[in-house]
Formats: structure tokens, C-alpha cells, sequence
């Protein structure tokens, strides 16, 4: 294939599994540049377009080429801008002028119009119709903000203003603000609800200031009843936008209008952010959105899988939720990569081909437990030693915590099955025997099953 067919193969699998509005607000501004077999450099022509394809969605883009292109293994991206300038009389960051607004009245057709945004009773169309409540897998690090983002879209009545979620990448902040949206818009359809990201509304003011038409921008934004800014920490270190900001803020909160905010980080703790805008933002509730748990990541594994309609294995489930930790957006695409590639190669997904086809990023994500601590917990668990398990002996009560040792070897390390078989003076084929059998025994045996997860929390404590 030639790198223009790859990049094309590569779009259709990310639209699949992104969504159309990310392709086309986006990816489809990358220009794939050259290629060999094993890497790619593709150009993004602003740098902030180039930061926020490289936070958001490199992973997503990488995981679908390897899909094309399985000996893909890295993508550069580089800044080439084409007609895109520094607009002299705002010191602002610069926004794509192709880049349309996110309210439908806002066209390339009416660029020269600034600001006529009249048309907010509509929810914005960059909704993703997958993120609402519905779909949201809800668990101890989320279930607060979950509870304030659903008490927020269904009561008319301001609780805390603003509503302000915060936390790390991929665990869940745009997912509850679009929730909210979609809620208001199901309930009280006849509320005027704005959302749109912080650099977007940069990217307004932006316009509003080139083509002096600020009174239209005012109006548009302190007229709605919902004001939603996701990633409110893109305006730190510009002063024009936080003045504005600030004043539109005050205007909705004077007038009983919701505000619903996210950052990466507290109010307090934003850099380049004025004191003033500090305070108001952390005035109403401010929620912090954890890292997930293992509990967390397996249901949302279960859900994401049956929404896919793809059949996963309970151990491919269990083996992800344990190696791939950091963030949620990571979890969904390694999933998605280990479905696509299951549906486009015609070969069931099995814990063998998954670790295969993710051992790139499993390398970088890899558990710091090791099989000598596997056996050595094994061995305390059931009252044995680590030679036992290392023995030829084949008593019940050697060879079945043997083979417990051997399965989460298996799934708690990214080692090979030859490398399990040697920790064990076995061979591979002996150490495939012992996976399937634990496997077998997990779907009608109480005791094991709660052996085996004591033994996994133990492991990762």
C-alpha cells in the first residue's frame, strides 16, 4: 500500500472507533509526509493543533496504523503551516481559520459575519452520541462526579456554580460534560446550552477581536442558560481571553446561569491562570475525578467489549484491566486495537495474540511484578515452598498451585510462555496446559476464584 492508502485505511479505522466530528475537526487536518516500513512523519499545521493531536489521540492514530501495518512503530509529528499566521493585533494563541465554530450557524460561508452565533438553543453538534450517562461506567473514583454532573443536568435550580471536574487524561471529564448536554437537551430541550472546548472560545474571541465585532460575541456568550468549557486550562497564559472570560463568568452567574468547567488540574493549583478567575472558578464545587482501580477498568472493559458486539475472552478482559493502568482513553484504544485487529485478520481474540499485538504498548505500560514473586506468593499462599513448585512432583496439592503460579504469570507479566516454562523447569506446552485448566476451572470453582484474586491484590500491592 502506498502511504496515501495506509493514511486512508488508517481514517476509516479511527472514524469507526473516534467518532466523524474528531476525524473531520482534527485528524483530517494531518497531511501524512513520508514513510518507510516502520515509521511516519505526519504534518499538523499549527502547533497547538499539533499538541492536541499528540495528547488526545497519537495513541489512537498509532494503534490504528499498526492495524494497516503491523510493523508500524512510530509516528513523528511536525509543524508545517500552510496559510497560517499570527494574527499582529492579538497576542493570542493562533486557531486554523478552516476550524468552524461548534454552534450550527458558524460556517466557512459566513467567516467575514465574526461572531453571529444566534442559533445557541441548540446543543452543540461536536457531541459524541456515545458519551452520556448511559454508557458512563461509574466506580469508586468517579461516582462523586458522576452524582454532581447528574444532579447538575437534571435539576433547573443552581446547586453549586460553577460545576468544576478535574483530573488527569482519559479518566473521564468530557465524557460526564457531554453527558450533561445530551441530558438538558433530552429534558428541557428549550434551554439554551453552549459547549465548546477553551481553545475554541479563545479561537471566537480571537474573531471577534480581528473582525471588531465583540458586542455580538458578548451577547451570544451571556445569553445561554448553560455555558460548558471543557479543558478551561488552555486560556492559562492568555490575558485578553481571561479578561473576557471573567467578565462573561460574572454576567451568568449574576443572571442564575450554570457554569460547568474542566481542567487537568484544581483551580488553585492552574499556572497562568489571574487570581481573580482562580477564586471564581473554585467557587461552586470543584470535583477531582481519580485514577481508576481495577475494578473500575474491568467493568469498563465489559462494557466497552459489549457495546462492540466483540467477543472477549474473561481472561483478555482481566489481563488489560491489570497491565493497562493509566488512563481510560489508553484502556478503550488497546481494546479497540485487539477487536479490529480479531475482526479484520478472521481469528478469534485469545490472551496469546492480544499480548502480541499490544506487546509495543505493553512494553511501556509493563507491571513491575515478576514470576519470582508470583511463585514466591503462590508457595506462602498454600503453604508451600518455591522448590515445590519448581519439583517434578505431581500431588494435587503441588501441581494445582503450580498451575495457578504458571496462569498469573500468565496474566500478570508480558513474559512469553517458553519464559514462564523455564522460571518453572517446564516447557511451554506444559505451561499452556496449566492456563487452560486454571481458565476452566475459574467458570465453576467459588474457592479458586477467590484464591486467585487474593493472590492478584496481594501481587499488586
Amino acid at each position: 500500500m502506498t502511504l496515501l492508502e495506509q493514511w486512508d485505511a488508517v481514517c476509516t479505522l479511527l472514524e469507526e472507533s473516534l467518532g466523524e466530528n474528531v476525524l473531520n475537526r482534527w485528524l483530517k487536518k494531518i497531511e501524512p509526509h513520508e514513510a518507510d516500513a516502520c515509521s511516519a512523519v505526519l504534518f499538523v499545521p499549527t502547533r497547538f493543533i499539533n499538541e492536541w493531536i499528540q495528547k488526545n489521540y497519537a495513541d489512537d492514530i498509532l494503534s490504528a496504523w499498526q492495524t494497516v501495518n503491523p510493523d508500524m512503530s512510530s509516528l513523528e509529528f511536525k509543524v508545517a503551516p500552510v496559510r497560517l499566521k499570527q494574527e499582529a493585533a492579538v497576542k493570542e494563541e493562533p486557531f486554523p481559520q478552516s476550524e468552524n465554530g461548534p454552534m450550527r450557524n458558524l460556517s466557512p460561508a459566513n467567516e467575514t459575519a465574526g461572531t453571529d452565533l444566534s442559533d445557541t438553543n441548540e446543543v452543540s453538534t461536536n457531541l459524541d452520541p456515545r458519551y452520556t450517562f448511559d454508557n458512563f461506567v461509574v466506580g469508586k473514583p468517579n461516582e462523586f462526579a458522576y452524582a454532581a454532573a447528574l444532579r447538575v443536568a437534571e435539576m433547573k435550580e443552581i446547586s453549586f456554580n460553577p460545576l468544576y471536574l478535574h483530573g488527569g487524561v482519559g479518566l473521564g471529564k468530557t465524557h460526564l460534560m457531554q453527558a450533561i448536554a445530551w441530558r438538558i437537551k433530552e429534558l428541557s430541550p428549550e434551554r439554551k446550552v453552549l459547549y465548546l472546548s477553551a481553545e475554541k472560545f479563545m479561537y471566537q474571541f480571537v474573531k471577534a477581536l480581528r473582525y471588531d465585532n465583540t458586542v455580538s460575541f458578548r451577547d451570544m456568550f451571556r445569553s445561554v442558560d448553560v455555558l460548558m468549557i471543557d479543558d478551561v486550562q488552555f486560556i492559562c497564559g492568555k490575558k485578553a481571553t481571561q479578561e473576557e472570560f471573567f467578565h462573561t463568568f460574572n454576567s451568568l452567574v449574576d443572571q442564575g446561569k450554570q457554569i460547568i468547567l474542566t481542567a487537568d488540574s484544581s483551580p488553585v493549583d492552574l499556572k497562568g491562570i489571574e487570581d481573580r478567575l482562580k477564586t471564581r472558578m473554585g467557587y461552586g464545587l470543584v470535583v477531582d475525578i481519580y485514577p481508576t482501580t481495577y475494578e473500575l477498568r474491568l467493568g469498563i472493559l465489559q462494557s466497552k467489549a459489549q457495546m462492540m458486539g466483540a467477543e472477549v475472552p474473561e481472561t483478555v478482559i482481566d489481563f488489560l484491566a491489570h497491565h493497562i493502568s493509566t488512563n481510560v482513553r489508553e484502556l478503550e484504544g488497546a481494546l479497540r486495537r485487539v477487536v479490529a485487529h480479531s475482526q479484520l485478520i478472521g481469528l478469534p481474540i485469545t490472551l496469546e495474540s492480544t499480548q502480541d499485538i499490544l506487546k509495543d504498548l505493553l512494553g511501556a505500560c509493563e507491571r513491575k511484578v515478576t514470576i519470582e514473586e508470583i511463585q514466591k506468593k503462590v508457595a506462602e499462599h498454600y503453604n508451600l515452598k518455591v522448590a515445590d513448585l519448581k519439583s517434578a512432583k505431581k500431588e494435587r496439592k503441588i501441581a494445582r498451585p503450580r498451575q495457578v503460579a504458571m496462569y498469573l504469570s500468565k496474566v500478570l507479566t508480558t513474559k512469553s510462555l517458553p519464559e514462564i516454562g523455564l522460571k518453572f523447569d517446564r516447557d511451554h506446552t506444559t505451561v499452556i496446559h496449566a492456563i487452560k485448566t486454571i481458565e476452566d476451572l475459574l467458570k465453576t470453582d467459588a474457592n479458586l476464584n477467590e484464591d486467585i484474586n487474593i493472590l492478584k491484590r496481594t501481587l499488586e500491592n
